[in-house]
């Protein structure tokens, strides 16, 4: 599962590193999200429906499907993620991925692995699970993309459309395996085009593969990041 991640780059280093062209003067995006959590509006990369050129829009982390009765039913973390292994299996995931695909800019992730006793620095209550979570970045440490689908519902009450995402999850490569047993599909930028075009005959199911781990690097990081209460640049620095 992937419930959280973060972003240290701006609307406009996105723009250069996903070769966006003609952004928005008024696409108002914060420089920096350190805490990413469900059901907040992020930004997501797709191919827009009228030029097929890759666009910049703003979109909620929770997936709600376009045959939603109500988005009540979605307020949840349950549709964050979508399991690789069974996106052709409900129409639900196997609609999207065929058809909207999207990419998730991002420069890391957190996982949380639980820990016992000592390990855990809680030495009155040994034997006692706890959890310490663990930043992923690129050992590059360029900005990268996470694969996902996206897709729109309309509110029967207002009329109104809402677009959403979620991230699709692999299994882990033997870095994140040290941590947690699923990692989040990571694109290269080779495959960028390839991922993003709606017009292809096949989905990418070849694409759907863990990230190499010689990579990418995995450090401790402050419990702070469990509460959405917290969101600064420190968060990912690693525990210190």
């Amino acid at each position: 599962m992937c419930g959280r991640y973060y972003r240290r780059s701006d609307k406009k280093a996105i723009a250069e590193a996903f070769g966006l062209k003609g952004l928005a003067a008024d696409f108002v995006l914060p420089p920096w999200d350190f805490n990413v959590a469900p059901t907040t509006f992020q930004p997501v990369i797709r191919n827009a429906r009228d030029t097929g050129e890759p666009e910049l829009v703003l979109m909620r982390w929770g997936l709600v499907p376009y045959a939603a009765k109500s988005l009540a039913e979605y307020k949840g973390i349950s549709t964050i993620n979508a399991k690789a292994e069974t996106l052709m299996e409900r129409a639900m995931w196997r609609v999207p991925f065929e058809r909207r695909r999207c990419l998730i800019p991002a420069d890391g992730f957190y996982e949380w692995k639980a820990v016992h006793g000592e390990e855990a620095g809680e030495t009155k209550t040994k034997g006692k699970a706890s959890k310490q979570p663990y930043g992923f970045s690129l050992k590059s440490d360029q900005l990268f993309a996470f694969g996902g689908v996206w897709d729109a519902w309309k509110d029967p009450a207002t009329g109104e459309w809402l677009q959403s995402f979620a991230i699709i999850t692999v299994e882990p490569n033997v870095l994140t395996a040290t941590v947690h047993d699923r990692m989040p599909l990571i694109i290269a930028p080779e495959d960028y085009a390839r991922w993003l075009d709606r017009g292809s005959a096949e989905p990418p199911l070849d694409l759907l593969r863990s990230y190499p781990a010689e990579e990418m690097r995995a450090r401790k990081v402050k419990k702070d990041v469990g509460s959405t209460k917290n969101n600064s640049p420190d968060l990912a620095d690693g525990e210190g």
